[in-house]
């Protein structure tokens, strides 16, 4: 049973509308994975959530308890919010009888410096210190090495880690909504171009040339970059997808993966695309061991300029029949919108419309080109179509527009915020992206009210969830949930003064503030330090093999851009 408490942090609270806010001096408490519990610093767990519920311990649910319990997500049943005293609990004043803990028929959650009612001083070997399982366990400070205690990173069965939150703020891991993670390979190889030289005289060619060992090593650069950056899920959508989901298990980053398919590449090549997501997602709940997947996948046609309505058919088919998403590129620019009409008589939304795609599911890329007349189409499937907006791309290939933010969440259509790919963002870094959504928004709408801190916060955690279909997962700090989180330092110059945390986070925060991040319950950064892979070896990596990527002289092209 693995076991975490993130001690004495402020929490960032995302509530689905509203104001965020920051709840100072938190203990987060994690079970299996889950976050359990959020409670005052120093004060112990009210209630009896369920670390291993003893033999009198009862699950509460969520309509049993106060609104700051949530549902609880699979695989969470019986979770309960600390701060609820909801049935079944009882007082938890340092050794309050009948507070309940890992296992035991009377155990407590103790901090072992707190001497309480029935605990013992959690030095080595202090009297009355047990064991997880035992007849009286606590929950004891991991790092005072009491006798049972035992640092999370021994593998333990029963283990408790405590990691020290203090001066830190705890935010829900963030979302990158769309990306093609391996092209960091590409970094800074295509600067200076139209979007139309940017596909078809750098990145198309270049493209030629990947191979699964590349795509692999760029996948495990990339996971790398986004974890030490905070970045806890990636909804990714590329080539040679298996090599991605094997780096994203390795590292221990949450993904949702969409291989790539082309129509140029015939029925074959679909069908490829279509066996690779259902390997992936087999490989993804085969390593959850019995916990909700932490990969999963998607259908990934590339575009409706680069897909045919019969493809597109056939996935929207498949993703039916096989309970999967799509997710695709679809009214990218103005231009290719007006291109659309003019060729077929239809905008790409009416395209993906006609095709069954909305009625499946999808996450849209971009949607810098739609119109209002999209909108009502849209809004049908707002349950399950969401669109992804990645604006330094819009900025740095002079697209015309942004991503209709305004429009869409009128219409009831969720969004998330994206990278793409670094070839073009040259960072996977969301804080700067969820900094250039707040940004550019207010100047599309002309208008400094729009687009506050608390909307754009929302929108990379919530609104990365639900782009990823992992609204009943993460997205929030809450009980119930996976916990998924990042820590970060607020402290140096560029912050300071802090008048408003919440603004602090959106316009100054760097990738290089965050210093621990968790993912489902395990520690995967510490101390700006990735525990799951050897950095040194991924960066080695990527710089032999990065030549070979951006090599041009084969004179080839995977597709050619032509909207």
């Amino acid at each position: 049973m693995r076991q975490l408490v993130i001690r004495n942090c402020s929490v960032l609270v995302v509530p689905e509308t509203g104001e965020c806010r920051v709840d100072e001096a938190q203990d987060i408490y994690v079970q299996d994975g889950a976050i359990a519990a959020i409670t005052d610093t120093g004060t112990p767990v009210a209630g009896r959530p369920p670390f291993a519920r003893s033999a009198d311990a009862r699950s509460v649910s969520a309509s049993q308890t106060d609104d700051h319990q949530s549902d609880a997500a699979p695989g969470a049943a019986g979770s309960v919010d600390a701060r609820s005293g909801g049935a079944g609990s009882a007082d938890a004043g340092p050794g309050g009888a009948g507070s309940v803990g890992a296992g035991s028929a009377d155990a407590r959650w103790v901090d072992a410096s707190s001497g309480g009612a029935g605990s013992a001083d959690a030095g080595p070997g202090g009297a009355g210190s047990v064991g997880a399982g035992s007849a009286d366990a606590r929950w004891v400070d991991a790092s005072s090495g009491g006798a049972g205690s035992v640092d999370a990173r021994s593998g333990s069965a029963g283990s408790v880690e405590v990691l020290d939150g203090s001066g830190l703020l705890a935010v829900p891991g963030l979302t990158n909504s769309h990306t093609h993670s391996p092209m960091v390979m590409m970094r800074g190889a295509a600067e200076d171009v139209s979007i139309d030289d940017w596909f078809n005289r750098k990145i198309w060619p270049m493209e030629v040339n990947l191979t699964p060992e590349r795509v692999r090593v760029g996948a495990r650069l990339a996971c790398a970059e986004m974890l030490l950056a905070g970045v806890t899920t990636f909804v990714d959508h590329y080539f040679h997808a298996d090599q991605i989901a094997e780096a994203a298990l390795e590292s221990g980053i949450r993904a949702d993966l969409a291989p790539t398919f082309f129509s140029s590449t015939g029925t074959e090549g679909r069908e490829a695309a279509f066996a690779a997501v259902r390997e992936i997602r087999a490989r993804g709940e085969a390593a959850a061991n019995g916990h909700p997947p932490r990969v999963t996948a998607s259908l990934g046609p590339h575009a409706p300029y680069t897909v045919t309505d019969e493809d597109l058919r056939r996935t929207a088919e498949v993703a039916r029949a096989e309970g999967l998403r799509i997710h695709l590129h679809a009214a990218e620019t103005e231009d290719q919108t007006q291109s659309s009409i003019d060729r077929h008589g239809v905008t790409p939304i009416e395209v993906l419309a006609r095709t069954g795609v909305l009625e499946a599911g999808a996450l849209i890329a971009h949607g810098c080109g739609i119109r209002e007349a999209d909108l009502a189409l849209l809004a049908p499937f707002a349950d399950r179509t969401a669109v992804a907006c990645c604006p330094k791309v819009y900025l740095k290939l002079a697209m015309g527009s942004t991503t209709p933010i305004k429009s869409l969440q009128s219409a009831g259509i969720p969004v998330g915020i994206g990278t793409d790919g670094a070839a073009v963002h040259n960072t996977l870094d969301l804080w700067e992206s969820l900094r250039l959504v707040a940004l550019t928004q207010k100047q599309r709408e002309q208008n400094a009210e729009w687009m506050t801190v608390s909307d754009t916060l929302r929108l990379a955690t919530r609104g990365g969830a639900t782009a990823a279909g992992l609204h009943y997962l993460t997205g929030a700090l809450e009980p119930g949930r996976r916990a998924d989180i990042a820590l970060v330092d607020l402290s140096a110059p560029h912050h300071q003064p802090i008048h408003d945390a919440r603004a602090s986070l959106v316009y100054s925060t760097r990738a290089s503030d965050v210093v621990h991040v968790v993912v489902d319950g395990n520690i995967v950064v510490r101390d700006r330090t990735l525990t799951t892979v050897d950095l040194a070896e991924i960066l080695e990596d990527a710089r032999t093999l990065a030549h070979t990527l951006v090599d041009l002289s084969a004179n080839s092209t995977i597709q050619t851009y032509a909207p």
